[in-house]
């Protein structure tokens, strides 16, 4: 339990830079969402090609894995649409929802009792998102992009847990890359009908950039999480990684000074959303007490 709570914090260490990249990156949500797939899972196929780990699963198996890859996608076009049509701030604040959604939506597809702390928990949380955008109008496409992100990243946080019970990170981990991109390039020709662009290759500064998202928020990352995920409840991975948005923020002002444009409401939404976490944290500590005690 101890290690995968490291794991889980170095992961959400790791994610607080992923606004920062997609501020960086100048190509929109969507190219930046297929290179970021694309060379996470060639990077990764090469390092298990490399240390002769690579496992080939049935089609039906990679199929069930790349709809979990598929909905991972979808939630990071959304999620870097947020910060492009508000800021870092905005973008990652609504991540925090995922936890909300995730109270919600597991119970309902894993045919669970409803959890009331995790509920009251994840009320403060969207306590603090109607703060936010009910106090500061500058954001609103931004944050309606975002709640989309975090409804889809908390159904993906429930499908990756159930897949940790039939396969091994690496496994997991590749093929939600590789089928994650191939949904993606499925739609891509509708969405850059609806969303044209100049320029469908990255710079060789964002290329750069693509390749450390890549390598270093992607790869790396979702490996922690998935092993995490083995002893940790899919909430309380949504839950902790509601800290995300403490290290992006941070991040943000000091390279985008975006203190400046943060309204009272801004904060006073963020704070629920840390109270939220911080509770969540003795909670989870207590339970595991007892538990090894009666153990």
């Amino acid at each position: 339990m101890k290690k995968a709570f490291i794991l889980l914090h170095l992961s959400v260490l790791l994610a607080g830079f992923t606004g920062v990249f997609g501020r960086l990156i100048t190509l929109n949500a969507g190219l930046i969402t297929w290179y970021r797939i694309m060379f996470s899972g060639l990077i990764l196929l090469l390092i298990l090609i490399a240390a002769g780990q690579l496992k080939i699963v049935s089609f039906k198996n990679f199929a069930r894995i790349a709809l979990t890859g598929s909905l991972l996608a979808l939630h990071w076009v959304f999620f870097y649409a947020s910060i492009k049509y508000s800021n870092i701030s905005v973008g990652v604040v609504c991540f925090s929802l995922g936890s909300f959604f995730t109270a919600l939506f597991d119970p309902l597809i894993n045919r669970k009792k409803l959890s009331l702390p995790n509920l009251l928990l994840s009320g403060l949380i969207l306590c603090g998102i109607g703060l936010i955008f009910g106090l500061d109008t500058t954001f609103r496409t931004g944050i309606i992009l975002g709640v989309i992100s975090a409804i889809l990243v908390a159904l993906y946080t429930i499908s990756n847990e159930r897949l940790t019970k039939s396969f091994d990170t690496q496994t997991i981990t590749l093929y939600t890359m590789l089928g994650g991109w191939a949904g993606l390039t499925l739609i891509m020709p509708l969405y850059l009908y609806i969303f044209p662009v100049s320029r469908l290759t990255p710079s060789m500064a964002d290329l750069g950039y693509l390749l450390l998202l890549a390598s270093l928020c992607t790869v790396l990352l979702y490996l922690m999480v998935t092993e995490a995920l083995k002893k940790i409840s899919a909430f309380t991975v949504n839950l902790t990684f509601n800290l995300e948005p403490l290290y992006s923020i941070v991040l943000a002002i000091i390279i985008y000074k975006e203190n400046k444009v943060l309204s009272f409401g801004f904060y006073a939404g963020l704070s629920l959303i840390i109270l939220s976490v911080v509770l969540q944290m003795f909670r989870v500590s207590a339970q595991h007490k007892k538990l090894s005690s009666v153990g």
